[in-house]
C-alpha cells in the first residue's frame, strides 16, 4: 500500500513524529479545529490516502470512505461542536478524550464521550485512528460546547 511517507510530492504536515508534550497539544488542537469545519474534504486530507479507521462499530479505508463517512455524519449530527483533549504522546502516536455535542433530526441534544487512539505517518498524516464513542441524551439546558473553542479557554474536558 502507497502512503504519503512514500510521496515526497505530498507537503509535509507539521507537527511531525517524534510528538513532544507541545508538538502533540498542537497536533490535537489542529484536529479539534478541522473537525470543528464540519468540512469533510479538509478533514480528510490530514490522513494518509489509505489510512484505516475504526469508528464506534465502522470500519473505514483510505480518504474517500473518510470522506463519505463524515459527510453523512454531519448531515446526521447537526450543529456538532467538538472538545479534544491530550491523554498521552509517544512517538509516533497520541491518544486523546473528546466530547462533542450535537442535536438530531427531532431537535434531540446529544453528548458523545470518545477515546481515540492515533498513529501517524513521518510526513505527519495519521495512518490509523481507532474511536470508542457513547452517546447521552442531554437537554438544551445543559450543553456546555457551543462552537469552536477560543484562545485561551482551555478549561479542561469534565467528566460529566
Amino acid at each position: 500500500m502507497s502512503t504519503d511517507a512514500d510521496d515526497t510530492r505530498a507537503p509535509l504536515r507539521h507537527p511531525l513524529p517524534p510528538f513532544t508534550a507541545a508538538t502533540a497539544l498542537i497536533k490535537v488542537q489542529a484536529a479539534e479545529d478541522a473537525w470543528n469545519s464540519r468540512d469533510p474534504q479538509h478533514v480528510a486530507a490530514a490522513y494518509t490516502p489509505d489510512s484505516t479507521w475504526r469508528n464506534r462499530s465502522t470500519f473505514l479505508t483510505g480518504r474517500a470512505e473518510i470522506e463519505a463517512f463524515l459527510t453523512e455524519k454531519w448531515e446526521r449530527e447537526l450543529d456538532y461542536a467538538l472538545r479534544k483533549e491530550l491523554w498521552a504522546f509517544h512517538q509516533n502516536r497520541i491518544a486523546v478524550r473528546f466530547q462533542y455535542e450535537w442535536h438530531d433530526a427531532t431537535g434531540q441534544w446529544w453528548r458523545s464521550y470518545g477515546n481515540e487512539q492515533w498513529e501517524f505517518d513521518d510526513r505527519g498524516y495519521m495512518s490509523r485512528r481507532e474511536a470508542s464513542i457513547n452517546d447521552v441524551a442531554i437537554t438544551a439546558d445543559e450543553r456546555r460546547i457551543h462552537g469552536r473553542r477560543l484562545p485561551g479557554s482551555d478549561t479542561g474536558i469534565p467528566l460529566r
